[in-house]
């Protein structure tokens, strides 16, 4: 039987991992026994990770510790994260290359964006494992559909630190329509209008026949559920200051009980006209040592108010991806609402007013993104047939030319996997070598784009400039992943690059921390075997506690001596060894004088009178 392939939403507030029974896409529940798994990651002060719910419930009590929405930083520079790094209550910093990373406390170290994504894979591989009783190394992972190269690389390299093996990235909106059963209609057209908790996308598919065909995609990476909870925070932050002076922006527990108060508000407010927030000793009033509360009455039509602009922006996303697309509103079939944020009644207002037609809501919108990355895992172990999925590339691919030039070699939207090639020259006389710079995004000058990486070229045959020819290729694969290659025509030289981003993580930086991980494996399981054998120490010492109490006085004061040492000895040893050989060292004294005490006892029962005479009792043998 071919090996079972999970799919999974890595999501920026939640994650789900689903896999393909038979002929239906099952999601599978987690450890504590839910179906959405929070993207939070806590390191404690005995260095123990916990992942999901666990650590979810230590972000107030310990914010610099615990890591949410890491998705918003995967892949990306310290430069571009530098907003998003002040909302949240962890210290994010630039690591030696440029890099966003964490400096988590209790770590004792840096930890990068991958290796937050790593643990929360690893607990969605693990509770699949347990599902399934089978041992699983594969999995399709689902990325919004405007993350860049970097983020897409990052996101693979999560992947493979947690164990598995991305067979594909997948684009969100894809997976939504895989779900949905595009697939299975006849020319169809469908716009996925993903809200999720920290990027915003818009996709536009055709499907018939088996055959799946995006058509365009637009998106805010900025943009999501997070950036709703962060104006109701506002919102309280400036009430509570109107009310009492104090800015609780500069206490970091304060914010963290305030974004789980403004999440819980905005669910709310989905389903309720009003709703009630409530948080008791907020803060201490520095004047009079008194402890303050926070109470605040949130209505939808105020909540509305505030998010209005919000819901403008993913509206302008909609119109841009119809016009990439050359389509009308009137030319889509169905609006399929993936991601949390679209149960918000304005969101589904707007949706009704722009198409004229009520949004599809057939599938959990939480779920709706690991069903499809399920169904395409089930294609790519065979289990599904008969699909075929064409993505596209969400943004323009090229290099830099002379005067500092963008010039594109595969324009957004275009189908992949694709592969271009183009002549390229020499600007000045004599040139013996050239770099190329790698690019990506919609602007003429290559100083406005994002930089993908540069490589060069070097033993060009000496020439007047215009008379090299050296071909350049780009050849990107199924999973959006860029390999560029660059030839002298005349020599044959050639020089290659994946797209292993000029930041982001090596091969050597990905098998280091796999060796760590596996380290720390060991460790955790001699820290379970030494608590075992404490645990089994600490029952023989109770039982020996227990024979002295009732029969201290029938037994010779130097065993008494013996076996109070030897329980003074085990006490210390489980207090505080750390060595295993020892506790069950001690275990083995406790047991032999246990031994001494139980033989001298029924010796003595033996000397009663009539207790010797050997006689056999009648019946069953005790």
């Amino acid at each position: 039987m071919a090996e079972k392939v999970i799919g999974i939403d890595l999501g920026t507030t939640n994650s789900v991992v689903a896999v393909m029974m038979g002929d239906e896409p099952v999601v599978i529940p987690n450890q504590e026994g839910s179906r959405l798994t929070p993207s939070v990651v806590s390191w404690t002060k005995e260095k123990e990770i916990l992942v999901g719910e666990p650590a979810k419930r230590r972000a107030i009590l310990d914010p610099e510790n615990t890591i949410y929405e890491s998705k918003r930083f995967i892949g990306r520079k310290f430069e571009e994260v530098k907003e998003e790094a002040k909302r949240v209550s962890y210290k994010v910093v630039a690591d030696e290359k440029g890099d966003a990373a964490f400096d988590v406390p209790n770590a004792g170290r840096l930890v990068r964006p991958e290796e937050v994504g790593a643990q929360v894979l690893k607990k969605l591989k693990e509770a699949a494992e347990a599902y399934l009783g089978e041992k699983i190394t594969k999995a399709v992972i689902t990325v919004p559909a405007y993350f860049n190269e970097r983020q897409r690389q990052a996101t693979k390299d999560a992947g493979r630190i947690a164990g598995l093996e991305v067979v594909r990235i997948l684009n969100e909106p894809t997976a939504a329509a895989l779900a949905y059963g595009l697939d299975k209609k006849s020319d169809v057209r469908i716009l996925v209008y993903d809200f999720g908790g920290g990027t915003f996308d818009v996709s536009i598919l055709e499907g018939g026949e088996g055959v799946i065909e995006v058509k365009a995609t637009a998106g805010d990476t900025h943009l999501g559920g997070a950036n709703i909870d962060e104006r109701i925070m506002e919102w309280l932050i400036e009430e509570f200051k109107k009310d009492t002076g104090i800015d609780l922006r500069k206490d970091r527990t304060a914010l963290q009980r305030l974004k789980d108060a403004a999440e819980q508000a905005k669910k709310e407010l989905s389903f309720k006209m009003e709703t009630e927030i409530n948080l008791p000793f907020i803060t201490i009033d520095p004047s009079t040592n008194q402890p303050l509360h926070l109470q605040k009455t949130l209505t939808r039509a105020r909540l509305e108010a505030m998010i209005q602009d919000l819901i403008d922006r993913t509206m302008e996303v909609v119109k841009r991806a119809l016009e990439d697309a050359k389509l009308r509103p009137q030319d889509i079939d169905e609006v399929v609402l993936v991601g949390g944020s679209t149960r918000i009644p304005l969101v589904q207002q707007r949706i009704r007013e722009f198409f004229g037609k009520e949004p599809h809501k057939g599938v959990n919108p939480d779920e709706v993104v690991a069903v499809g990355a399920a169904i395409q895992a089930g294609i790519v172990s065979g289990q599904v047939k008969e699909i075929l999925l064409v993505d596209v590339t969400p943004l323009s691919l090229g290099v830099e030319t002379y005067g500092g030039v963008m010039t594109v070699l595969i324009p957004r939207n275009t189908p992949i996997p694709y592969r271009k090639c183009e002549i390229f020259t020499t600007a000045a006389d004599y040139q013996t070598e050239v770099e190329i710079h790698v690019l990506q995004g919609e602007r003429p000058l290559a100083k406005d784009n994002k930089s993908l990486g540069r490589f060069y070229l070097t033993g060009i045959p000496p020439a007047p400039r215009g008379v090299p020819k050296i071909e350049v290729c780009f050849d990107i694969d199924v999973d959006g992943i860029l390999h560029v290659t660059a030839k002298d025509l005349a020599t044959g030289k050639e020089q290659s690059m994946r797209i292993q981003p000029s930041s982001g993580l090596t091969q050597e930086e990905i098998e280091r921390i796999i060796r760590e991980a596996q380290m720390h494996e060991e460790e955790d399981r001699k820290k379970k075997e030494l608590i075992e054998a404490k645990n089994q120490l600490d029952q023989h010492v109770y039982h020996l506690e227990k024979v002295l109490r009732e029969s201290r006085d029938k037994l010779p004061s130097d065993l008494v001596s013996e076996a109070e040492a030897v329980i003074t000895e085990a006490r210390k040893a489980i207090e505080s060894s750390q060595q295993i050989e020892e506790v069950r060292r001690v275990t083995e004294k406790v047991l032999s004088v246990a031994g001494k005490v139980g033989s001298y006892l029924y010796q003595e029962a033996g000397k009663k009178p009539g207790g010797d005479s050997g006689d056999v009792i009648e019946g069953k043998p005790l």
